[in-house]
Order: C-alpha cells, then structure tokens, then sequence
C-alpha cells in the first residue's frame, strides 16, 4: 500500500514525528518537514496530501493538487479563510481545545492582576516603600463571558469555585455546569449590564468584527474591566481607548490584537488602565504535545476514512 505524503511546516516537528511513530501510523505515511521561514519545494507542492501548517500565503494551495486535509496549528482559522485561493473541497481542522492547560489560568491571573495588589506592592519594594494597599475581593462579583465554548467553560468552573456569578453567550443555548445563566448573542447587553468583568473568548469572524464597540461598552458599569483574550479583531480599538480615558469603563486587559507584535506607536501602550500582554494566553511548554496529540488522531482518522475532529465551519468562521 503506498504511503500518504505529509508536509509539517512548522519550526518544532519533533513532537508530532514523534507522536506519528508512537502511534504505530509510520508505516503508513512518508513525512516531510520544512521551517516555517522556508517554502516547500515544487516536488512537496505536488505530492503533499496533509498538511501541518500555521497558515499558508496566497498562491499556495492552488498548486498544491493531491492537498485533501490541512490541520491548522492555531484555534482561530481566520489567517486561513481570509485566503482567496482556498479550494472548496480542502478540509481545515483547527487546533480548538488545545489551549485548555493553560489558557484559563492566564486569564485567572488577568483577574487577580486587576484586583491585588501584587504588581504595585512589586513597584513598592523596589523603593523600599511601605504602602498599604487593599485587595478587592473576586468573591460575589459577576463575571461575563462572552463565548462560552471549551475554554470559558473551564473559566467558568475556576470563577465559581472562587465564589464568582459567572454568566454568559453562547451560540447554542444549553444549561451549562458552573453557568447562572446562558444568553443567545442577541442580549449580549444584558450581560454587560450585570457583569463586573467581561471576558471575550469569541471567534474572528465577519460578525465579530468590532464587536466591542463605543454603544457596547456604553452598556458596561463603569467600574467594570474588559479582558480580551479571543482575537484582537473583536474590539474597536479607538473605541476602547476613549472608554478608558473617559472612565466609562475601568480598564482593561488585553493580550491579543489586530497587529502582533503591537506597533510601539499604538495607545493601548500609554493608556493608564489597559494592561497589553504579549499574545501569553494559550501557549506552554508543553503545548505542541497537545496539539500533535490531536494532529496524529486526526492523521489515523484521515487514513481510514473517517470525520476529522475539529473540522471548520466555513459558514460560521471556526
């Protein structure tokens, strides 16, 4: 039986080789790797029939004719449908679910950095100077999310244990562990009105965009902070930053944005109350085993047959 032709351009292949012949699937596939600065040649443009891939420029899939799966590398898979050249038939698995380790824990620090006063004590100490400072409780307070997919879910389990009301958005209305409430997007209003922080976790798709406008965050309490950890597309920035400057909201926590790295001329940088981090959320050591476990399962089910896990909806965006 001839072997299947898998290219992963990426710069780590280590773990997913290695995942491919823990999984007893060597023998059945011949695999390529290429860095992800480096262009696959003509003979892997013409022979390739998976693909592993943080995104591909335009151009590239065209000539690319035994191309039938491509796993994604990220969660979000807009880099891939704003493709124009992205042929029909090609199945795009994303890489959904594999910021479960460490994802809600970052945004858990997000909430403890904007209610103790760790990083101020942290300033203080450097100049030997005593303050007394006064942490805010997360207990009883409300917090939105706004996609309540995998990862909110695991959030909303760690905000209740910590006595949070956590509430939220989700495009399939269900009852949901840890959840007082579930709304369709239609009353997004709603939940910004009771929320006392609120978590973005939705998609980049062409509903999302600005999602979080001037009237949307006219509809939170002013003493409410916004933390974005989905895509940088889902907020109007200029919107956000008058926000902050007019203390229509308190401030704000982001660590994803349109252009990455951040342009050291943009003004989240100087805004008192936005805190930018460096795109933290999901990555970890070990993340790359995580997403090659899914990869492999995904590269035995495509060998066989059978429906890929984590397949894009390209009508819905993800």
């Amino acid at each position: 039986m001839p072997q299947t032709n898998v290219l992963l351009w990426t710069d780590g292949p280590g773990p997913y080789t290695d995942a491919i012949a823990a999984a007893g699937l060597s023998d059945r596939v011949h695999v390529e790797a290429i860095p992800r600065g480096q262009s696959p040649t003509q003979a892997q443009r013409a022979e390739t029939e998976a693909l592993l891939a943080w995104g591909v420029p335009k151009g590239l899939l065209p000539d690319m004719p035994k191309l039938r799966w491509a796993q994604a590398l990220t969660a979000g898979v807009e880099m891939w449908l704003s493709v124009p050249d992205l042929p029909p038939a090609l199945t795009l698995t994303s890489a959904r679910g594999t910021h479960r380790e460490s994802m809600p824990e970052n945004i858990l620090a997000g909430l403890f950095h904007l209610t103790k006063p760790y990083a101020a004590a942290n300033q203080d100490q450097r100049t030997s100077t005593w303050t007394r400072r006064m942490a805010t409780p997360l207990n009883g307070q409300t917090l939105g999310i706004l996609g309540l997919g995998e990862i909110g879910q695991r959030v909303a389990r760690l905000a209740t244990t910590l006595g949070m009301r956590v509430i939220g958005t989700k495009r399939t209305l269900e009852q949901l562990p840890d959840v007082a409430e579930v709304f369709p997007a239609s009353r997004t209003n709603e939940v910004l009105a009771q929320s006392d922080f609120v978590l973005l976790l939705l998609p980049a798709t062409p509903d999302t965009e600005n999602f979080i406008n001037a009237d949307r965050l006219g509809h939170m309490k002013p003493s409410a902070y916004l933390l974005n950890f989905g895509r940088g597309a889902l907020i109007d920035d200029t919107a956000l930053i008058a926000a902050v400057n007019d203390k229509k909201i308190a401030g704000a926590v982001l660590d994803v944005f349109r252009q990455e790295p951040l342009p050291k001329e943009h003004k989240f940088w100087t805004t008192e109350g936005i805190q930018v981090l460096p795109h933290i959320g999901g990555g970890h050591p070990r993340r790359d085993g995580v997403v090659a476990k899914l990869f492999v399962d995904n590269l035995g089910r495509f060998l066989d047959g059978k429906p890929l896990l984590q397949e894009v909806d390209r009508v819905a965006g993800y």
